[in-house]
């Protein structure tokens, strides 16, 4: 396969999707060899009915602000590939929302949904509306004229929408509520909901904690011990705090947090008590990172308008923000101050210059299709038990959690060893996930 002239003719027919385009090169650079030795790939044209969507749906959003206001607002569901299940994957309601950032998101679901083992096919939705600042009643609003558009194009076998950026249990039980009323039916067609109506036990922590059974798995590979190590997370979202609390409770030092305003660094670690008062401050006020740091300034400093990663050092990175937050110098700073393990809990959250420096510095690097799968496989578990009308116990869940997380690292190293040990984590989370896909292509015919 010709890498660069397929990705040149992707780059002609969709130039504004940088996002997009970055996702696809990421992984189609690592799995050109095993595509070669399947040439009824090639017969089949099967590498670009992958990388193009099965479909997307796009659409006006008209929704009325407590002031009267009529509003309007783009809506999005981008449903990739649905080979191997249903299409799943999440919600995503932020201002930067565009058809690119949904498209990579829509892609990178489809190769992560395929790790977890689970029934479950790849997509993604949004909308460019932000319900920061809003009040619960125009988000409700929101949602409602959001599902009102949607709902004809989602069902529990069809395609099962979660959370994601902007969307919490608040905008999912809103949208199932109107869902709910459209149908005029009680099915588990979204995830993450609430506990009283069809919710998993661990849902919220689930990427969170599996992004660190992953990185047990992973440090285990070189008979590194978690207790005591320095932890840099970045973010301050469900991913972020449920990741530090695991981080925590095993003995980790979690050494940072961010949000959009700005980062906050304790070089000495959070104490337990700190960490419940940022938990707090984010999760029941909604407040900024930085007023944690206005508080106690002698315990930690803030970085306005900057991410951690120059300001820390630390023995392992968590970037559990956003896309592309860490960038080539970041990269070179984390690894100059000693940083030797990194695990993204965000999608796709460092640019393809970093990835080069960490996979040149040979450190483990676990990219987000693979560290980041514990949010999906728990929607997954959540579809299951809504399909049996049953309730898992949270140890319950929690054991299939990491029996699932051991599963996507054990499938990582069995494509991904070098002849001299070394794991590469991207090449072998692609493949892996890859292999799955094509086959169930492949088997179902050109549909």
């Amino acid at each position: 396969m010709n890498v660069s002239a397929f990705l040149d003719d992707l780059r002609m027919r969709f130039p504004n999707e940088p996002e997009y385009l970055q996702a696809v090169e990421e992984v189609v650079s690592s799995i050109a060899d095993i595509y070669d030795r399947y040439p009824a790939f090639s017969n089949v044209n099967l590498l670009e009915r992958l990388c193009i969507p099965d479909r997307i749906i796009a659409f006006r959003v008209s929704w009325v602000n407590d002031k009267g206001r009529v509003c309007n607002n783009m809506g999005y569901r981008v449903q990739h590939n649905n080979a191997i299940g249903p299409y799943k994957g999440g919600i995503r309601f932020h201002s930067s929302v565009n058809l690119s950032i949904l498209k990579f998101l829509a892609f990178e679901q489809t190769f992560k949904n395929s790790l977890t083992t689970l029934a479950m096919g790849g997509a993604k939705g949004g909308s460019d509306f932000s319900p920061r600042g809003k009040s619960d009643m125009e988000i409700m609003r929101f949602c409602q004229a959001f599902v009102n558009e949607l709902w004809r194009q989602i069902g529990p076998d069809t395609d099962v929408p979660a959370g994601d950026i902007g969307v919490g249990a608040r905008e999912v039980g809103y949208m199932f509520g109107w869902y709910k009323k459209m149908t005029r039916e009680f099915t588990g067609t979204f995830t993450g909901k609430g506990l009283d109506f069809g919710g998993s036990l661990i849902r919220p922590e689930a990427t969170g904690y599996g992004n660190v059974y992953f990185l047990l798995n992973m440090l285990a590979t070189r008979g590194i011990e978690l207790a005591g190590k320095k932890v840099a997370i970045s973010g301050s979202g469900n991913v972020a705090l449920y990741t530090a609390e695991k981080l925590i409770s095993l003995g980790a030092k979690v050494v940072s947090f961010s949000d959009s305003d700005g980062s906050i660094v304790c070089p000495d670690g959070f104490t337990e008590e700190e960490f419940r008062e940022i938990f707090d401050l984010k999760t029941l006020y909604r407040g900024r990172i930085r007023e944690f740091a206005e508080a106690h300034p002698e315990r930690a400093t803030y970085y306005n308008r900057e991410r951690p990663w120059r300001h820390v050092a630390c023995d392992i990175a968590m970037p559990s923000a956003t896309q592309n937050e860490l960038d080539g110098d970041d990269a070179r700073a984390l690894l100059a101050a000693g940083c030797f393990a990194v695990s993204e809990g965000a999608n796709m959250p460092s640019t393809p210059e970093a990835i080069r420096e960490f996979r040149k510095a040979r450190i483990l690097y676990a990219p987000g299709k693979a560290a980041n799968a514990g949010g999906v496989s728990v929607s997954g578990l959540e579809m299951a038990q809504n399909s049996q009308k049953l309730k898992w116990t949270a140890e319950e869940v929690d054991s299939r959690l990491k029996e699932i997380m051991a599963d996507i690292h054990s499938q990582c190293v069995q494509h991904g060893t070098d002849e001299d040990g070394y794991i590469d984590y991207v090449r072998g989370a692609n493949t892996a996930a890859f292999l799955k896909v094509a086959r169930a292509m492949m088997a179902q015919g050109v549909v």
